[in-house]
């Protein structure tokens, strides 16, 4: 099974990023949330032309024109395209066809022989479907989005010219997403955005194309990880929390928080940003010009603010907001939705199939590789 290890979270100190640039190691709750909150940490200053790299490859995330990449007046109005798109309300509205595409896979998957791939007929297809509806995608990309996916978020195995190659080809196919909307706007997210950024005015194609790719890529490949993630330790070793979590949808969105909250992405569980000034971090000095790694997964844990006594319950109410999502300006625009179809998946597969299981507790997981996000490749599953 799959562990990891976190440290005990302190004060600032020194550290260095994966290549060996040195930064500031931020850990504890307060801290962290400090450093994603105060405009004097930002983004923007990370891709400045004399910085060191922060990745050996081209990736989306790094990609300056990212809108997570951007800091104050940049990143407020790109932001403002979607301000209205993710919204609690919003996501409300749309948590009937969320549950319709559930049943419908949910069908599908009880119709295949068993023991059946839980991550192929389900973990993937969801977040994958919900996102291509949002965004009025075709079925047919569904394949060159997953394999753009895996080049845009690369841990640095995939060759540069590859994911070059792949980020051009992702970039070509948002910027013709784009103008198709702007010539026949429809009612989807993509005709929302261009109509918004129009009105806004100042906002760069590149940024609006970055932006596209960035909700496909992350609309789909965060919720299908964490889905993929949870199944496995749930049925692998919380197996006992499975009658509730179909009986009780309330129960299960607790569960599906304190997972997301438990649970990285992937191995990096750091936010960078660049000190625009000398700021007091937690009693300690964090030097202008310094890059800060601020890690959420230690923070999470933060034995001052998750007690050691309920950090594994389950079902137990988070006693602060996680840091998962991040926080701050920066704080996913997306958090709200990646929470309702993980919810929704876990009450209606546990209410669906209450006595699903792993097919065999003993094999070997395989792993996805080659992203910086991290899920099991296959689950198999019968019931």
């Amino acid at each position: 099974m799959h562990r990891l290890h976190f440290e005990e979270p302190g004060p600032p100190c020194p550290t260095e990023l994966p290549g060996g640039t040195p930064a500031w190691l931020v850990s504890r709750y307060a801290d962290v949330r400090q450093v994603l909150s105060d405009p004097r940490f930002g983004r923007a200053q990370l891709y400045a032309p004399d910085a060191p790299a922060l990745s050996g490859v081209p990736d989306l995330v790094n990609d300056p024109d990212l809108m997570f990449n951007q800091d104050g007046p940049d990143h407020l109005r790109l932001r403002r395209t979607l301000r209205r798109a993710f919204t609690p309300r919003a996501v409300a509205r749309w948590r009937p066809w969320i549950a319709a595409i559930v049943e419908e896979l949910l069908d599908r998957l009880e119709a295949r022989p068993q023991p059946a791939d839980v991550v192929a007929e389900f973990a993937l297809p969801l977040p994958v479907a919900v996102i291509s509806r949002l965004m009025g995608l075709e079925e047919s990309a569904w394949n060159r989005l997953r394999e753009w996916s895996e080049h845009a978020f690369s841990d640095g195995t995939h060759e540069g010219e590859q994911v070059a190659a792949a980020l051009g080809e992702f970039s070509a196919f948002g910027a013709a997403l784009l103008a198709e909307r702007r010539r026949t706007p429809g009612d989807d997210l993509v005709s929302g955005i261009v109509t918004a950024a129009d009105a806004e005015g100042g906002v760069l194609e590149a940024q609006l194309v970055s932006l596209v790719c960035g909700l496909v890529v992350g609309g789909h490949d965060s919720t299908m990880t964490m889905l993929g993630n949870a199944l496995l330790y749930l049925l692998g070793e919380r197996r006992d929390t499975w009658p509730r979590l179909g009986a009780d949808e309330e129960a299960a969105g607790r569960v599906a928080d304190r997972l997301v909250h438990l649970v990285p992405l992937g191995d990096d569980r750091g936010s960078t940003r660049h000190a625009a000034t000398d700021a007091e971090v937690g009693g300690v000095t964090i030097p202008a010009g310094a890059i800060v790694l601020a890690d959420c997964g230690m923070a999470n844990r933060d034995p001052e603010v998750f007690p050691p006594t309920t950090l594994h319950d389950l079902f137990a109410p988070l006693e602060a907001p996680t840091l998962s999502f991040g926080a701050g300006p920066h704080y996913c625009l997306g958090a709200w939705l990646a929470r309702t179809e993980l919810q929704l998946a876990l009450h209606r597969l546990a209410a669906r199939f209450p006595n699903l299981r792993l097919a065999d507790p003993t094999d070997p997981i395989v792993w996805r590789t080659g992203t910086t996000s991290r899920s099991p490749r296959r689950l198999g599953v019968s019931w």
